[in-house]
């Protein structure tokens, strides 16, 4: 980290001082980690027109982190990492079962999960307001560890997304196509779904479970209304993610707003501008 500090103190802000505000530092450090992992992984969310997967994501988090919390945990968010990714491998095994659509079988397993979490967090009487950070987040109290953790993550999503994107968005849109191909529909969506379980369930605490979605949808559904290719699809998605993700954090450090629901904003303007710019 302390390279990361040598470079920040180059830049022309009060809380860049060497030696001065280290959340801030880091704060900055784990946007530039967390943006492109939501800007990769939209492009794929949204193109599954899985938008509230995220969200049902956020709440079979929530309810692993009660669970690791009435068990006792020193960190109850592996637990909540370990019942996301079993929510998520549920789901998809429900979705190909069942073939119902993927906003019913959504909708099924995030009003469960938000009930179970909701139970086991009151059970006993017990207060349901140690909870309440979870809802807006903090990425002012993100620790050195817990960037490198995001860092490996994101590493592991490249060459998730450089060796299989292609296999998981056929799998995704065309079904059949991939079948015939020989592609292993089930395991393909089964490596998404986890990888954005992942995702949602270590970043929660520093985004905020109310704007989580957003975030997994708005750079991809910007970027696809300039885009003209796969390359600039991409590309737009990590532009977008990365630019708000930076504003955002600077604009709640100066007004003192949420960073996660600043950057949600700059992420809707964008997809307001590309809007506009859209040609059909």
């Amino acid at each position: 980290m302390s390279f990361w500090y040598a470079v920040v103190d180059l830049l022309p802000f009060e809380w860049a001082e060497p030696g001065s505000m280290f959340f801030m530092k880091n704060a900055l450090l784990a946007v530039l980690v967390i943006s492109p992992l939501f800007g990769l992984l939209s492009t794929m969310v949204v193109e599954s027109r899985m938008s509230f997967f995220s969200d049902a994501l956020g709440h079979s988090a929530f309810t692993g982190i009660a669970i690791g919390t009435l068990c006792g945990l020193a960190s109850p968010m592996w637990c909540a990492v370990v019942f996301a990714v079993v929510f998520a491998l549920l789901y998809t095994l429900v979705q190909r079962k069942t073939k119902m659509a993927s906003d019913t079988v959504i909708g099924v397993f995030s009003s469960t999960a938000v009930a179970l979490g909701i139970f086991i967090s009151t059970l006993g009487g017990r207060s349901f307001t140690k909870f309440n950070t979870l809802l807006i987040g903090d990425i002012l109290s993100v620790t050195p560890d817990k960037i490198g953790l995001l860092a490996l993550i994101l590493a592991l999503v490249l060459v998730l997304w450089a060796t299989s994107w292609n296999r998981m968005m056929l799998s995704a849109t065309h079904p059949a196509l991939a079948d015939s191909r020989g592609i292993q529909i089930f395991w393909q969506q089964a490596l998404f779904t986890s990888a954005v379980a992942v995702v949602v369930t270590v970043s929660m605490t520093w985004v905020g479970l109310l704007v989580i979605n957003s975030l997994l949808v708005l750079p991809g559904a910007a970027a696809r209304n300039v885009a003209r290719n796969v390359r600039q699809y991409h590309l737009w998605a990590l532009v977008l993610a990365v630019g708000s993700g930076i504003a955002g954090l600077m604009t709640s450090y100066y007004l003192g707003s949420s960073t996660g629901a600043s950057i949600t904003l700059y992420l809707a303007v964008c997809f307001g501008a590309t809007f506009v710019l859209k040609r059909d």
